[in-house]
């Protein structure tokens, strides 16, 4: 029987997606995430803190290959180098890693940028850390999840006006077809920074939310606002696209279409 394969974070929303395809080839899969739920669904679940450490070393035991899916705003470098760390002293065959389109090109330097854009200098450290770990290992960057990018827009819905930064776009991917495109990279070779992946179109971010408020039935002004910052210089340059890598099939309408309730005609504003 081959040892399980280890998917950090499989609760999560890129995770769970991990997990189930994981099982339909038919591999044993263990799940480390902070909160477990109860067992019964096939799967183990060893609870453990990636940035405190604590449980790491009994989800790594005997775990041949890792799917490192679990992430956060701040400290991603922190929980990889502790993953690492025990990974390597179990002997894990594979360490896989999700990153973002970007991590290599946005600049974090300046107080703003760390608190606005904070996340792809954590993910390009993190990217630093799987590659420097003795281990064999994939990464693979992704543009920006429509699930992810849903609840960015249900958060701003609330408000009665939009702000969006003036020049930014996105490139919004299936999370379920990145889930399928790790588990590829998993259950194949270790290969280094593969190819990004990006999503089917490039929006403009007004554009987004505007067919999410159609979607929804909503009225909201959107106001376009001027960012400061070096980083997000890079955004408005593009530095989180991949035009040349829009291998994704399912387009921002078509997530919307399924998971919302298009049935309302509501009109968005552009001051």
């Amino acid at each position: 029987m081959n040892p399980p394969v280890l998917v950090t974070g499989g609760t999560g929303r890129l995770g769970h997606l991990v997990v189930s395809r994981l099982r339909d080839t038919g591999h044993e899969v263990r799940v480390l995430s902070r909160h477990s739920p109860a067992a019964g669904d096939g799967v183990e679940y060893v609870t453990a803190d990636l940035l405190t450490g604590e449980g790491i070393e009994p989800a790594v035991d005997g775990a041949g290959i890792i799917v490192h899916c679990a992430g956060s705003a701040k400290r991603d470098d922190e929980a990889t180098r502790n993953l690492v760390r025990a990974a390597a002293r179990f002997g894990a065959k594979h360490l896989v890693y999700i990153s973002v389109i970007g991590a290599d090109r946005v600049p974090v330097v300046s107080r703003v940028d760390r608190a606005m854009f904070g996340y792809f200098g954590y993910k390009m450290a993190a990217e630093r850390v799987v590659a420097g770990s003795g281990l064999p290992w994939t990464t693979l960057r992704a543009s920006q999840f429509q699930g992810s990018f849903l609840s960015v827009a249900q958060g701003m819905a609330r408000l009665p006006v939009l702000p969006v930064p003036a020049g930014f776009r996105f490139q919004p991917i299936d999370e379920a077809e990145v889930a399928s495109r790790l588990v590829e990279l998993a259950l194949g070779e270790p290969a280094g920074l593969v190819p990004e992946m990006g999503g089917p179109r490039i929006y403009r971010m007004a554009d987004l939310l505007r067919e999410y408020l159609k979607a929804s039935g909503k009225h909201r002004l959107i106001v376009s606002l001027p960012m400061p910052g070096k980083a997000a210089a890079a955004i408005r340059a593009g530095a989180n696209l991949a035009p040349e890598r829009a291998v994704g099939r399912r387009t921002w309408e078509e997530f919307l279409a399924e998971a919302l309730d298009s049935s309302g005609a509501g009109r968005s504003v552009v001051a």
